[in-house]
């Protein structure tokens, strides 16, 4: 469950497990990693962030990740960090097979560690042109310290913590590696299979739809989620008055008496560990008709299974794996029809 709960700090003290930091080899013997060539006129770029504006004044060489997803979207674009940050799964390089098979013949990624904040010595040690968190949880004072290292792009503005769109990040870390026209280009082409999703099942407009996990009771994910956002990019509606409840945070628990919020026509549960037999037994909500009729899919945690991660890294690489796979799913849970499971 800890990927899908990671940005929980923000809301709550949450004990992390370990995280993997492949930080053994001397970061001053890290060559920097081939790029292909940027797009005619991109440099210099400015790029406003949260905490103001970085500027890229020619093709970043060196580039470090402190936010958690930003690989596949250089990597999409023939880009391949120096370094990433582990999120979940301790895979090499904190690739996903899916990532993994754009990496090429370049040197696989370092990995940093971000258990206890960010690593500024690490960091520094890489010698990076650009810093890139995106999808992160960057304070002010991170800001600053960072931007003493390198140029770095941070959270959008109006973005919340590790809420940023997929698509406003691919376009991002396209505007930053000078290959914009590229990067929206991989845009639209996953958008154009969104809309076929729409007209392919329009029984979904009209239809609400949730994520959840049994952290802590029933944590819910609000309409700042990158998970949630991709209910209503099928064509789902979110159920009304959600963010009023959990607020402006990606998500927030609720309590045993607003269980009903849990009762909708297609419910994704991220159950962690053995957490689907649990609930399946938990007696509110095997009460609810979301449980009755075989409305809820249950992704386990499996870092080999992957629906789990991709449905987790919301990403330009990941997102065709979830069209093929959760859609068919969804589609199975909203049909109105008890006995399909």
């Amino acid at each position: 469950m800890r990927s899908i709960l990671r940005p929980l700090a923000l809301l709550v003290a949450l004990p992390l497990l370990a995280l993997t930091a492949c930080a053994d080899s001397d970061p001053q013997d890290t060559a920097a990693q081939p790029q292909a060539g940027s797009e005619a006129g991109a440099f210099p770029v400015s790029i406003k962030n949260k905490f103001g504006t970085t500027e890229i004044k020619e093709a970043p060489k060196r580039i470090v990740l402190v936010g958690l997803v930003e690989q596949d979207a250089l990597l999409a674009l023939g880009v391949t960090p120096v370094a990433t940050t582990e999120w979940f799964g301790d895979k090499p390089g904190a690739l996903f097979p899916w990532a993994k098979a754009k990496l090429g013949d370049a040197p696989v990624p370092e990995v940093l560690s971000d258990k206890d904040g960010i690593k500024f010595e690490k960091v520094a040690a890489l010698r990076p042109d650009l810093i890139i968190g995106l999808y992160s949880g960057i304070k002010a004072e991170d800001y600053k310290k960072l931007t003493a290292i390198a140029p770095t792009v941070a959270q959008l503005p109006g973005a919340p913590d590790y809420g940023v769109a997929w698509q406003d990040l691919a376009r991002t870390v396209g505007q930053a590696v000078g290959k914009p026209k590229q990067a929206d280009e991989l845009v639209k082409s996953l958008e154009q299979r969104f809309e076929k999703v729409r007209t392919d099942h329009p029984e979904f407009k009209g239809k609400t739809a949730l994520m959840a996990s049994p952290y802590e009771g029933y944590f819910i994910y609000g309409s700042q989620d990158p998970r949630s956002r991709l209910l209503t990019d099928f064509g789902f509606s979110l159920p009304v008055g959600l963010d009023k409840l959990i607020g402006d945070k990606f998500g927030g628990n609720i309590s045993g008496e607003k269980i009903a919020l849990l009762d909708q026509q297609a419910l994704v549960w991220f159950p962690g560990k053995d957490g689907t037999a649990k609930l399946k037994a938990d007696p509110l909500y095997k009460g609810l008709n979301t449980r009755k009729q075989g409305r809820d899919i249950f992704i386990e945690e499996d870092y080999n299974n992957d629906l789990y991660g991709a449905t987790t890294f919301v990403s330009v690489l990941s997102l065709p794996i979830v069209l093929d796979q959760l859609v068919p799913k969804l589609a199975a849970a909203a049909d109105g029809n008890p006995a399909t499971t």
